[in-house]
């Protein structure tokens, strides 16, 4: 009897590990839970309160209770992209493609997954872009949309979606227009104003480089002119005299014999002549 009981005491702790044991390899797939590199985790308690909206699990091996549930999201940068067939300002059917970088709010992934779920970008995501691209192109004509205002309309189109996402704990990065395309005639049209407004701006450059260089023509004959104004004013029948009286007496001290004429006239100065032989 005694030897049955210590044969009893050996065997139910082993008994218990085993079961144990059996019960982590049946169970182990619900009690671990392994994030990927880019991901974050949502975990919801079934007997706790539901969504854990103060802790975002990180990438990484993790231990939860077997009646609760993670849910994983990438939160990394994503891309969407959008082809429709919006209305210009004058009513117009513009083709715009238009592109969306985003991601979910790491600290805020409880309340992503609380008030939307994990089907966020079919139900936030394309229609608040579809909605703002809409909005912003009909503001336009399609001049404006083909040729001016594309980085404009971008940036309209990124801050109005921006807003939505944020109020639903989205991160908008970038919106870019991929492709925007014109019925045919209107596109001709358009590109035919255009280019006649580009040479007419040539035409104006021209003239306008024509006129500066006129200008500049005229600043340097009236320079000139008042230049040599100044210097007659200034030359004198007597500054001339003198002058003249100077350069006679420069002459006149050369070794050369010379002949000197001298003037009849009122003022007139001596002439040398060459040597005489």
């Amino acid at each position: 009897m005694a030897q049955q009981e210590i044969n009893l005491k050996k065997i139910i702790p082993i008994t218990v590990i085993v079961i144990v044991v059996i019960v982590l390899l049946v169970s182990w797939s619900n009690i671990t839970v392994t994030i990927d590199a880019g991901h974050g985790g949502v975990l919801f308690k079934r007997f706790g309160g539901g969504v854990n909206l103060e802790k975002t699990y990180g990438e990484g091996f993790h231990f939860i209770a077997p009646w609760n549930k993670m849910y994983i999201y990438e939160v990394r940068q994503q891309e969407t992209s959008e082809d429709m067939n919006v209305l210009s300002s004058n009513g117009l059917e513009i083709f715009v493609d238009v592109s969306a970088w985003y991601e979910p709010m790491f600290d805020k992934l409880g309340h992503l997954h609380q008030e939307i779920g994990t089907t966020y970008l079919q139900r936030v995501i394309i229609p608040s872009l579809r909605s703002s691209t809409r909005s912003v192109v009909g503001r336009y004509t399609p001049e404006e949309i083909y040729s001016t205002k594309r980085d404009v309309i971008q940036d309209e189109i990124f801050n109005e979606t921006k807003t939505v996402l944020e109020e639903k704990n989205v991160q908008l990065n970038k919106i870019l227009i991929r492709a925007i395309k014109l019925p045919a005639t209107l596109k001709e049209a358009i590109e035919g104003k255009l280019k006649q407004e580009q040479l007419s701006l040539e035409y104006e450059f021209k003239l306008e480089k024509a006129r500066k260089e006129a200008e500049r023509q005229k600043i340097e004959a009236e320079g000139k002119a008042t230049a040599f104004k100044i210097i007659n004013a200034s030359l004198t029948d007597r500054i001339l005299r003198e002058k003249g009286i100077e350069a006679t007496l420069k002459l006149a001290e050369s070794p050369n014999a010379k002949v000197v004429v001298i003037g009849n006239t009122k003022g007139g100065l001596p002439l040398i002549l060459g040597d005489i032989k």
